[in-house]
């Protein structure tokens, strides 16, 4: 693992951990951080110096584990207890100052000579605190020191090797670092030879169950320097290598990114928010009225309608009908609101019933639970809570929306302003036809001869066409079946004609309009829809799809970060 793939990781995890904030438990985002910090500091020391760290419990023989590394007596093994009560530092080769104050290790002895196995330049040795002592500040710094050490060597005896204190509190932690963990078991030269491989294979076992499947696990006597060769190839091979302080960050930040991963749960599916959406738009276009509002509108086009095409004479009549939209306060002409000023715009709907707000608030909630499917339980909160946020806002909001959307057509149809000509034009036919009566009656009154009228003949079934005839001349010539024809002055025509076509006239208009206003409404339901789209996706579906998209950061980046 090169240093650029260290730090590529090391900043995905501080993403990872970035997203995370407000989301997930804020310990796991701690550590997940301290990690990261942790790495960025090894990182700008020494790269040439490994720091072994040799940990145990009081009386488990590690100080003489030390002495016998380090070939000379530099830690003092005590009878009392707790034994260690500061980490004691024994290095090879110059420049491990800074790194050993970062490590806050003020006892240090520069070593030399070789360590007896080989030459181990570089190699930085800790005596640490013994990590069950009953001084706290003992404990806590050897609990520093075992999160900083490149590599850990954990001396055991036979009386404790399966202490429960160790394997849970300081083993089980270390889960997957089994490269950077070595677990030395001391004193073997009490045992029998049957005695001693029973135990390490037990021991063995005790370690693979803590997650350290792997971890090289040795036998030794530090006190007749049984096993002792073995421990220093092993820790000269480290320090040689010089790979031990990238394999232990390396190994940290993949154990953080893989909490934050198991943190955030799974990715939900990709359209599970196009499924949800449509019943969180239907649940919301209740809320806001929009079936009022659409048979509004189409009762309003077929009331406009018939205003404009009706038969004249009877249009006075629904005008004493109240305008359906102007009763909502959604004429387009009345809503008005100063420039800049649109959220003034309210409408006269009625309050949603508390049915229905309470459908359009569990419409909400049942989107954020689809759209969280499989999402761990704290992400889910956090997206609940921000749509939560939402529905606070969605009354106001939908009653906006409504007020703002344009619901009438721009111009009025063509079609209108033709019936509604010719409406006028056969109004005013029957009024010149009882002027033309009039002046025939008023004629008749007087006893002066009436002016010729001119009649219009309805021929006969087999007749060949249509004359106009003036009073005082000849009849036409007969059918040749003994019918006459028959004939209509055009006065009573023109009355008769005006009335009965603009009646007919009025009735075709009526069916146009019905066909017009369910046009009508439907646009007006289309715009009415995207406005409550709108709303939905500014108050519920973006925040929401904001959290899910964090969760989709989070898990890339720790999942970048624990490969």
């Amino acid at each position: 693992m090169s240093r650029l793939d260290l730090a590529a990781r090391t900043a995905a995890l501080e993403n990872a951990a970035h997203e995370g904030d407000g989301r997930l438990a804020p310990e796991l985002l701690a550590s997940a951080r301290a990690v990261a910090d942790r790495a960025r500091e090894r990182g700008g020391l020494s790269a040439d110096h490994t720091v072994v760290a040799l940990a145990g419990a009081t009386g488990s023989g590690k100080s003489s584990v030390f002495n016998a590394v380090a070939g000379a007596d530099i830690a003092v093994p005590g009878v009392r207890r707790p034994t260690t009560s500061h980490a004691l530092a024994a290095y090879w080769g110059q420049g491990a100052g800074p790194l050993l104050d970062w490590l806050d290790v003020p006892r240090r002895h520069e070593m030399s000579g070789p360590v007896p196995s080989g030459d181990a330049t570089g190699l930085v040795l800790l005596d640490l605190p013994d990590h069950d002592s009953v001084v706290v500040d003992h404990r806590l710094r050897a609990e520093a020191l075992v999160a900083r050490a490149d590599l850990l060597v954990w001396v055991v005896d036979p009386q404790k090797y399966a202490d429960a204190a160790l394997h849970e509190g300081f083993l089980k932690p270390l889960a997957g670092r089994a490269d950077v963990v070595v677990v030395v078991l001391n004193q073997i030269d009490r045992l029998k030879a049957g005695e001693a491989r029973a135990m390490l294979t037990d021991l063995e076992r005790l370690v693979a169950a803590d997650g350290l499947e792997g971890a090289r696990v040795l036998g030794l006597s530090a006190t007749t320097g049984q096993g002792m060769d073995d421990l220093r190839a092993l820790l000269t091979k480290a320090a040689r290598r010089r790979e031990a302080a990238t394999a232990r960050l390396v190994a940290d930040e993949r154990a953080a990114a893989s909490a934050l991963v198991e943190a955030c749960g799974s990715q939900p599916p990709a359209r599970a928010g196009e499924r949800a959406r449509a019943a969180l738009l239907q649940s919301l276009e209740d809320a806001a009225g929009v079936p009022t509002v659409v048979e509004a509108v189409r009762a309003a086009a077929r009331r406009d309608a018939r205003a404009a095409t009706g038969w004249p004479l009877t249009r006075w009549i629904g005008r004493l009908r109240r305008d359906p939209l102007r009763r909502l306060g959604l004429r387009d002409t009345e809503r008005r609101a100063p420039r800049g000023r649109e959220d003034l715009v309210r409408t006269s709907l009625p309050a949603p019933a508390p049915a229905v707000r309470s459908a359009a608030a569990s419409g909400v909630r049942q989107y954020v639970q689809k759209v969280t499917d499989g999402v761990s339980d704290a992400w889910a909160l956090a997206a609940r809570a921000r749509a939560q946020r939402g529905i606070d806002d969605l009354p106001d909001a939908l009653d906006r929306a409504v007020a703002s959307t344009r619901l009438e057509a721009g111009r009025r149809p063509l079609w209108w302003r033709a019936v509604n000509v010719l409406q006028w034009t056969l109004i005013a036919a029957v009024g010149a036809g009882l002027a033309w009566l009039a002046v025939l009656f008023l004629f008749s009154y007087l006893r002066l001869p009436a002016p010729p009228t001119p009649v219009w003949t309805v021929p006969a079934p087999s007749g060949q066409g249509t004359d106009v005839v003036f009073p005082g001349a000849p009849p036409g010539p007969s059918d040749g079946l003994g019918v006459d024809p028959f004939q209509i002055p055009w006065p009573t025509l023109l009355v008769l004609g005006g009335l009965l076509l603009g009646v007919l006239v009025a009735l075709v208009s009526r069916v146009l309009a019905a066909v017009g206003a369910r046009r009508r409404a439907a646009a007006a339901r289309r715009r009415l829809r995207a406005s409550v789209a709108e709303v939905a996706d500014r108050l519920v579906r973006l925040p929401v799809g904001e959290e899910l998209a964090a969760l989709g950061r989070c898990r890339a980046a720790a999942t970048i970060a624990a490969s």
